[in-house]
């Protein structure tokens, strides 16, 4: 080949890369490998990575990431086991230190994942929300869902059930090319 045409394969195959990668995620919230691909996956608050609190929370409910509430949430939370949500879950007071130690710990207020950043930027100084659905941002960003599609959807029924459509949810990857809605499909907005 000669230098001309190998510098426009070049420039072309740079030029389609780049646009792939413009392309490959519409919520530009992935991480790029070195070769430009978006990868999937990629987690955009830290993930569940504790195997107690996924054998004791998953059995009612997905284990959500701790990213996802601020420390004053989850110690409201966790102080209040005997009714929560109307259930009883109180837990023996080793496991609901060890717990509430993980959960404070990997909180959205003591993360340097983007999401949960902006998940703090969306409270009020002191709020403590006790429920995901109660965060503005998580709400923000469902706002243009329609209600039939979670609440009038039995497979998701509300906010709170987060793994219903993300799909890699528990390991903290909200992406917009990753959500499924049962019954429904891809979303994108």
């Amino acid at each position: 080949m000669n230098k001309p045409i190998v510098i426009g394969v070049v420039l072309v195959a740079t030029l389609g890369l780049g646009a792939q990668l413009a392309l490959s995620d519409d919520d530009h919230e992935g991480k790029a490998d070195g070769w430009g691909k978006i990868l999937q996956h990629t987690p955009d608050v830290a993930g569940v990575h504790n195997a107690r609190y996924v054998t004791e929370c998953s059995s009612c409910h997905m284990a959500y990431p701790p990213g996802l509430l601020p420390a004053r949430s989850w110690e409201k939370i966790m102080s209040g086991l005997g009714d929560h949500f109307g259930d009883n879950a109180e837990l023996d007071a080793q496991t609901t230190a060890i717990l509430t130690r993980y959960l404070v710990d990997n909180s959205a207020d003591k993360s340097d994942y983007r999401r949960s950043r902006q998940i703090m930027r969306s409270l009020m100084q002191e709020a403590a929300p006790l429920r995901i659905s109660e965060v503005p941002y998580i709400r923000d960003k469902h706002n243009e869902i329609p209600q039939r599609l979670i609440k009038g959807n039995t497979r998701v029924g509300s906010l709170g059930n987060c793994s219903a459509c993300h799909q890699n949810a528990q390991q903290g990857s909200f992406r917009e090319a990753e959500i499924r809605i049962p019954g429904y499909g891809r979303w994108q907005d």
